[in-house]
């Protein structure tokens, strides 16, 4: 594994959104759902593709709260563009399981 210095951590901006919408990714080559997630009044609502079907549903998203990079660049990802990477964790059988808070923060809060 390599070390980061704690400046090149620093530059990460992983902050707290909450899910606004999900819907399936239809044209996507691997499952996904496309989500829009609201970092509070001074970044918006961003858009994101996430590969979490196999252990989340549409409806039981909206109104999570996630933990996701903010300042990676819009990247094209088929038909659409993903402007933040909602974090997560392989489980032992390789699904996708969101990392979030334990408490209720504040949109747009920075992981400090």
């Amino acid at each position: 594994m390599s070390t980061l210095s704690w400046e090149e951590f620093s530059k990460v901006e992983l902050r707290i959104g909450r899910i606004t919408h999900a819907e399936v990714f239809e044209k996507a080559r691997r499952p996904a759902y496309v989500l829009q997630v609201d970092f509070g009044p001074e970044i918006g609502v961003r858009k994101s593709s996430a590969q979490i079907t196999e252990l989340y549903e549409p409806d039981t998203l909206v109104g999570r709260l996630v933990v996701a990079v903010t300042n990676f660049p819009p990247k094209q990802i088929g038909p659409i563009m993903s402007e933040c990477l909602v974090t997560g964790f392989h489980n032992e059988d390789g699904a996708v399981a969101l990392c979030v808070p334990d408490q209720d923060v504040p949109l747009g809060t920075r992981l400090m």
